[in-house]
């Protein structure tokens, strides 16, 4: 992150990666960029918080078991592969769970690291090769799916950063609420 002796440059502009085509730089500098503000916009939030649904948002919890889940899942249907009993599980147990945030934020970055291995190799392939996603098949190819770990994983950061920027305006002594029953989980 960043200093106020060393400002913050997004991972695009730092010079990394530069062994890895151009499409798949791209895509582990999203991870990088989703990785930094994961950490950036869930720091002291308590575990409380992060189950809590506050006015019917999903949970940081959830959007962090499903950023790394489904970059994993996205990523198998990249290199062909159907989903696994064991992912097809996962899926099904990212609405639930007790963990810390700790906990998830290690869970995205194994994800990421995992994936960054995953990617390299991806980037090498012809990215307009044939892909068919879930049991239907779905048309996209190894370049549509890697570009969709990129955005599948900014869109749900964004969430990420959305409910943390709530729970802390719900926290604050200057916020007046007249009816606590939306900040579910918040008391």
């Amino acid at each position: 992150m960043s200093t106020p002796a060393t400002p913050y440059i997004e991972p695009w502009l730092r010079g990394t990666y530069t062994d890895v085509p151009a499409v798949g730089r791209a895509v582990l500098h999203a991870l990088d960029l989703a990785l930094d503000d994961l950490t950036k916009w869930t720091a002291g939030l308590g575990d409380d918080q992060i189950h809590a649904q506050p006015l019917g948002l999903t949970s940081v919890a959830f959007h962090l078991r499903h950023i790394a889940r489904s970059t994993d899942r996205i990523l198998s249907y990249a290199e062909g592969k159907q989903l696994s009993d064991e992912q097809l599980s996962a899926l099904k147990s990212e609405k639930l769970g007790d963990e810390t945030l700790g906990m998830l934020l290690a869970e995205v970055e194994i994800a990421f690291t995992d994936a960054a291995a995953r990617i390299r190799v991806l980037a090498t392939a012809d990215l307009d090769t044939f892909r068919g996603v879930g049991r239907k098949q779905l048309p996209t190819s190894i370049g549509g799916a890697m570009i969709h770990v990129a955005d599948h994983t900014q869109r749900h950061v964004g969430q990420v950063v959305t409910t943390a920027k709530v729970l802390r305006a719900l926290r604050s002594e200057n916020f007046l609420i007249d009816d606590p029953a939306p900040i579910r989980g918040l008391t």
